[in-house]
């Protein structure tokens, strides 16, 4: 990604890993000098490489949380 400039200035933890040895990992990031974000998307091993994800403001994670307290993961299917 040329031009892009990112930090992984905290690591929260993986939630998942693609057949590929990617890792779906939940972190803060600094994207081009800015303030950290919540962040989840696919790293490859040395987070040189990356996948699509969604970058989280503080105010949307605040969201996010109130709406899985709420929700039953019973309601997906298997």
């Amino acid at each position: 990604m040329a031009g892009l400039k990112y930090e992984i200035t905290k690591f929260l933890g993986v939630i998942g890993e693609g057949t590929k040895g990617w890792k779906k990992e939940v972190n803060l990031v600094s994207w081009n000098d800015r303030k950290p974000k919540l962040d989840i998307r696919d790293w490859d091993e040395n987070h040189e490489k990356m996948g699509r994800g969604i970058t989280l403001s503080k105010s949307e994670v605040e969201e996010l949380k109130r709406l899985l307290a709420a929700f039953d993961p019973g309601e997906m299917e298997a």
